[in-house]
């Protein structure tokens, strides 16, 4: 049985939308920072925030996914083509991938670099894969790589919300946006 869409989306499904959108925009913030300072303790403590955050947005993917099964979205504005429909839904994808695959990226980094995470100094995580030195820096550079996608990704997320907005004046923007 088919229910109809839902106008906006959930309380639930918007803050999990704008905690992991800070989150992640500090996590590149500080990534970007960190990678260029000359080893130091205070290094250290960022890639430790670092990966402490990680694991939490590499956790809060997996809710938002979940959340995003069992809860039908607005539907899509009556005057989108189907391509810039298929663009969308293509565009939400890579977002989510892209929120698994580098948390992921850094966790098995981080186990080939043998520095084992330990989320908030209290929980041991599990090193995925052995201690080994090339296919860390690899990972690293992979980790990085991803990184940039998803910050561009992240632009053409929020220019297409905008140009919703100002150009098309559906409530496409309007509908995620937390006052609503």
């Amino acid at each position: 049985m088919n229910t109809p869409s839902p106008l906006n989306y959930t309380r639930t499904a918007k803050s999990l939308h704008w905690l992991m959108a800070l989150m992640i925009f500090g996590l590149l913030a500080l990534g970007f920072y960190m990678s260029d300072l000359p080893l130091s303790p205070e290094k250290l403590q960022y890639y430790s925030w670092h990966k402490w955050a990680g694991v939490s947005v590499f956790a809060l993917v997996w809710l938002r996914l979940v959340w995003r099964v069992t809860h039908r979205p607005p539907a899509m504005p009556d005057h989108m083509s189907a391509p810039m429909q298929w663009a969308a839904h293509a565009g939400h994808f890579a977002l989510y991938a892209l929120m698994i695959a580098i948390p992921l990226s850094g966790w098995l980094m981080s186990s080939a670099k043998g520095v084992q995470t330990v989320w908030f100094g209290v929980l041991p995580i599990p090193d995925l894969i052995g201690k080994d030195k090339e296919l860390g820096k690899s990972l690293a550079e992979l980790h990085e790589a991803l990184s940039i996608g998803l910050l561009l990704l992240i632009a053409g997320h929020a220019a297409a919300a905008f140009f919703h907005h100002f150009f098309h004046k559906d409530d496409t923007l309007r509908r995620m946006l937390p006052a609503r």
